[in-house]
């Protein structure tokens, strides 16, 4: 059957990106969440998970891991220094 429906943007962008990772044409991917959502009855499913994408992390080129507790050591030592300054008369 043949329709029209207007999604919201964000609805729209998300089934865009479902349908990109499950490598399904739109429709397909439309159809298979109305199915899903249709055939629960309001009630989540026992096999619905949360599903994590991971994606490319790390640090910021120049900041070296292994030196992340020295950093917080001289954030709080420059902390103290000021405060210390400042309730100075």
């Amino acid at each position: 059957m043949r329709t029209t429906l207007t999604l919201d943007a964000d609805v729209a962008k998300k089934l865009k990106e479902l349908g990109h990772l499950r490598r399904t044409s739109f429709k397909e991917t439309l159809n298979a969440v109305l199915r899903r959502g249709l055939s629960c009855g309001g009630e989540v499913e026992g096999d619905a998970r949360f599903v994590v994408v991971p994606h490319q992390g790390g640090f910021r080129p120049g900041v070296d891991p292994l030196k992340l507790n020295q950093l917080v050591d001289q954030l709080e030592a420059d902390d103290f220094a000021a405060e210390t300054s400042a309730n100075r008369p």
